[in-house]
């Protein structure tokens, strides 16, 4: 098996060469930390708006080599969390942004075409599934509240079609959201890198940021040089829990993908033959795919914690979860037991409380900006975050700096440490205990059903 990089960014960087690290003293109008589907959108909303704008992008690794080459490549819009979207925005922005959130899933295969990116682009929508009879109906509440306010975005399937397209009986319910799409992630963040260059932007990889001067202009640091901007957007997801403002807003947790040799005609058997992406309702989801070349990528949420600003060398290489993760797959898809895993990965999640990203001024500043907490959702969302960051640091007044994902995180402030890193480690066992009982069909004790509680929002909603 491979035991360094996903195997999504094995493809994408085969052949590739990296940028020159940062070196000396540059001045830049904005500069963006992190390399990763946000910083580069933001980068390339920001030279679409003032094309003569001097952009730089400070990245640690390669562009694409943090969570943006290692996620399942679900592009998904915000339908799934509307309820949440509400609650923070009001009911009229919230129905806003969930249909900008699914228009932006087309708009970024239409980004790909046009700018020849081949990122394995396919529109097969996402089925939100079942796989027991206590996650049955987990969706019904999000469907409850699109038609309170006048959307029908989910289509409701029979058991039996639920089966038929997930190619597996495991799946005793769900639903249907046509507009989601699946990408290879690292071949899309590649490509974004590709049209930032080609338009101006300056990029440097391995270049992680060592520290970040507040003074008036802010100052980025890294360890062979310095930019000086006028703006400075921090991009950096689970890495950004290194900022104060952050910490308490994101818990990071770890998710972990196994993939397949390629399997075509076993899936063409089981009469999975698109592009759709599926998951599971569980707070620990499992969700998966296949690909172009026939593998099956299978993930699961919901393994290892950090401790306080450390997103260390735990998120990187093969899974240490591999069995736990192919228990999953084995009991999904029972019929492809056997098939070979060639790779493993693991990767940090940014979760907040309510499972929404924010994007906001650190500390009211207008030339420091930070966006972060996709919670497992985004490829699709990032987007949407770039052209929020944009508008804010171009000073706009316009309807992304103002809408309801342009705020300070709310929704509920995560504890300090040692207490998160310890009460975490409680409340993922408690979670996991609980839904190995749904699974065997058993009752888990109250103690554990409180305990799981009090766990942060994930990619989807789930029964309590």
């Amino acid at each position: 098996m491979a035991q360094d990089r996903s195997l999504w960014l094995q493809e994408a960087l085969a052949g590739a060469e990296d940028q020159p690290p940062l070196s000396g003293d540059v001045r830049a109008d904005v500069c963006i930390v992190g390399g990763g589907f946000t910083g580069l959108w933001t980068a390339l909303t920001l030279k679409r708006e003032r094309p003569s704008l001097d952009v730089a992008v400070v990245e640690g690794d390669v562009c694409g080599g943090g969570a943006s080459g290692r996620n399942g490549g679900f592009v998904l819009s915000l339908w799934a969390k509307l309820e949440a979207l509400e609650a923070v925005c009001g009911s009229v922005e919230a129905l806003r942004l969930a249909r900008a959130s699914a228009d932006n899933v087309g708009e970024i295969a239409a980004f790909c075409r046009e700018h020849d990116i081949d990122a394995h682009v396919r529109e097969d929508g996402w089925l939100w599934t079942a796989t027991n009879a206590k996650q049955v109906g987990a969706w019904e509440s999000t469907i409850a509240a699109a038609e309170r306010l006048g959307a029908q975005p989910f289509e409701r399937l029979s058991p039996a079609e639920v089966a038929r397209r997930s190619g597996s009986a495991s799946h005793v319910a769900g639903v249907f959201e046509p507009t989601a799409a699946t990408v290879q992630p690292a071949r899309l963040a590649r490509g974004l890198r590709r049209v930032a260059l080609e338009q101006g932007v300056r990029i440097f990889e391995h270049s992680p940021m060592t520290a970040l001067d507040r003074g008036r202009p802010p100052v980025v640091r890294t360890a062979s040089g310095t930019v000086t901007a006028d703006r400075v957007v921090i991009a950096m997801n689970a890495w950004a829990s290194r900022l104060r403002e952050v910490r308490r807003a994101i818990v990071v947790i770890a998710s972990d993908i196994v993939a397949t040799a390629p399997i075509p005609e076993r899936l063409r058997e089981i009469g999975w033959t698109n592009g759709m992406c599926i998951d599971d309702s569980r707070l620990l989801v499992n969700y998966y795919r296949t690909t172009l070349d026939g593998r099956l990528a299978f993930g699961q949420g919901g393994g290892a914690l950090a401790f306080g600003r450390h997103v260390g060398s735990t998120f990187e290489g093969p899974s240490p979860r591999v069995h736990e993760v192919l228990a999953g797959l084995r009991h999904i898809y029972p019929q492809l037991a056997d098939a070979e895993i060639t790779h493993t990965w693991t990767g940090p999640i940014d979760r907040t409380a309510v499972g929404l990203p924010f994007f906001w001024r650190l500390g009211g500043r207008e030339d420091l900006l930070c966006g972060a907490g996709y919670s497992g959702n985004g490829v699709g969302p990032s987007r949407l975050g770039g052209r929020i960051l944009a508008s804010l640091a171009l000073g706009l007044d316009d309807e992304w700096a103002t809408c309801g994902l342009a705020r300070e995180p709310t929704g509920g402030w995560l504890p300090p440490e040692p207490f998160r890193y310890l009460g975490g480690r409680v409340v993922r066992e408690a979670v996991a205990r609980k839904e190995r009982a749904e699974d065997a069909g058993r009752q888990p004790t109250r103690r554990v059903v409180a305990i799981a509680k009090l766990a942060p929002a994930g990619l989807v909603p789930i029964n309590e």
